[in-house]
């Protein structure tokens, strides 16, 4: 097969120091995971523990968020390790975070800051996460950017 149909990979990931805004990016990603894991390990606790209205939902629930935040977790790891295929599950989780940072913003109760700072960090890290500078930095080619001859 010819260098056409199997291009080398992009050197750009290897260069340099890691761009600001992509480990801002993944920091992001990492409270996030964290910020799941807690959620989930409370309700895990407190279905086990205490006395909720359904301990089965709630066991259930502290279990699917755990395992939820695998995602963003090892989206962040990731990117710190300027691996392209990180990115996608990253903008994946900021994506899933706006519709739940919006349903907390209809609550009228203490959910409404948290619903705040959710939709702030999705959107700080989906524009992070699409910037040049990050894209360059995971080697990923762009539509319309050209190789330069080997």
């Amino acid at each position: 097969m010819t260098s056409e149909q199997n291009p080398a990979p992009e050197t750009a990931a290897d260069e340099g120091p890691r761009p600001g805004r992509l480990t801002a990016a993944a920091a992001l990603a990492g409270l996030e995971g964290a910020a799941l894991v807690a959620g989930g390990g409370y309700m895990l606790v407190a279905g086990l523990t205490g006395h909720p209205d359904n301990p089965e939902q709630a066991i259930t629930g502290g279990i699917t968020l755990i395992v939820l935040a695998l995602l963003p977790l090892l989206a962040a790891r990731g990117l710190l390790a300027r691996k392209s295929w990180s990115r996608g599950p990253a903008i994946i989780t900021q994506i899933m975070a706006l519709p739940v940072a919006y349903t907390l913003l209809q609550a009228d109760s203490a959910a409404i800051p948290g619903g705040i700072v959710l939709g702030v960090v999705a959107v700080v890290a989906l524009v992070m996460l699409v910037n040049r500078e990050t894209t360059r930095a995971l080697g990923i080619r762009t539509p319309g950017s050209t190789r330069e001859s080997e």
